[in-house]
């Protein structure tokens, strides 16, 4: 069996709640890059892999097949051109720009490099979400007319660099949260979105950007649905997931007010790099479900289904039932099986840039439909 060998661009919480996949016996970590030293050093330790402070020399690094690029987002543009120009594979985090002509042109450098690009992790990769999509496309319940996805988390008031509070720069709830949103229901609706109407809240003047939205999506198939998320750290929406956290890790209602208590202790910078991978409280939590992005239902002719932690809560016409999942081995594996089809067995990946494009095209569309209070219609779909 091939084995692809990974570098990492950005040792930082993207590749932190990655990592976990990285142990696919299909995959191996060979070398990573970031300014950090004490990142570096942990990188080393638990993989004793080869080391870089910048992204250019862990790109011409012969001996990585994959780029993951887990920078921040403003930087996935650039990386991405550096990885295809040393001729390697790209796995880039959502979103994948900020704009849409960069989207384009890392379509086209990819292509020209010869190159697979597949933008993830987005929550539409989890099990659950598959497994929804795999019920619809039986034809069992018949075609998708609505969908509805809500999410309620403590976002805006986890430990954030300045820049991850600036819309300008990849900022707020709607570039980094819209994207996994958008994703799911993207995929489980089953067509192209062609109008966006929404709404966004900034609502607190010391994290100034989009902490919350409520959009509606219309299809050219007819399907509609309902996106609303808030990252204002009040209600918890994994109350309703049976306090399983996205990450798919246990959660302590008693908890509650967590996150900002930790803002009001310290220096922020300073309590998010303690936090990151490399730093003193930097810790991973074991899985005990399937990782989730708040609550999901599909409704169809004939029932709804519902993605959960653990499955697929069926509700149709004659029958209530549960489909369980078993856990999951290795977290995250649905990006190594997309990864590993795509660069090893050349298939074309679900998660490709032009899809992720669309996704972004959704996203910005929001934050314009938001500003000058109209509905959006789409064109790159």
């Amino acid at each position: 069996m091939k084995k692809l060998r990974i570098g990492v661009a950005g040792l930082g919480r993207a590749f932190a709640v990655m990592a976990g996949a990285f142990r696919d016996p299909r995959v191996e970590l060979v070398a990573a890059a970031d300014p950090r030293r004490e990142a570096l050093a942990k990188f080393k330790a638990d993989h004793g892999g080869r080391v870089f402070t910048s992204t250019e020399d862990l790109c011409a690094d012969p001996g990585v097949d994959v780029v993951y690029i887990a920078t921040p987002h403003q930087f996935h543009a650039p990386h991405t051109r550096l990885a295809a120009s040393h001729g390697k594979h790209i796995l880039v985090e959502k979103p994948m720009a900020l704009f849409l002509q960069d989207c384009r042109a890392m379509i086209d450098v990819a292509r020209k490099a010869g190159v697979a690009l597949i933008v993830g992790h987005s929550h539409s990769f989890d099990a659950p979400i598959l497994r929804t999509r795999d019920l619809i496309q039986s034809g069992a319940y018949g075609a998708v007319r609505m969908v509805t996805a809500l999410d309620y988390t403590d976002f805006l008031y986890r430990p954030r660099r300045p820049d991850e509070l600036d819309t300008e720069f990849g900022g707020g709830v709607v570039f980094n949260q819209a994207a996994h949103q958008v994703d799911i229901v993207r995929l489980l609706a089953g067509g192209n979105v062609r109008s966006v109407r929404a709404y966004t809240g900034k609502w607190d003047p010391s994290r100034p950007t989009e902490g919350a939205y409520t959009c509606l999506l219309g299809f050219d198939n007819g399907a509609f649905a309902s996106l609303v998320y808030s990252g204002y750290a009040h209600f918890d929406s994994d109350e309703f997931m049976g306090w399983i956290g996205e990450m798919g890790q246990e959660r302590d209602p008693r908890q509650y007010g967590s996150a900002r208590r930790t803002l009001a202790s310290g220096d922020e910078l300073a309590v998010k790099n303690a936090r990151n991978y490399g730093g003193p409280e930097f810790k991973e939590t074991p899985p005990v479900a399937h990782q989730h992005f708040g609550v999901v239902i599909v409704s169809c002719e004939k029932g709804d289904l519902q993605p959960l932690p653990t499955g697929v809560m069926i509700h149709g016409d004659n029958e209530r039932r549960f489909d369980r999942l078993p856990l999951p081995e290795v977290p995250r594996k649905e990006v190594i099986d997309e990864l590993y089809a795509a660069v090893v067995e050349k298939r074309a990946p679900v998660h490709s840039g032009e899809w992720a494009m669309g996704n972004l095209e959704v996203s910005l569309a929001i934050l314009r439909s938001a500003r000058e209070g109209v509905d959006i219609p789409l064109r790159n779909r």
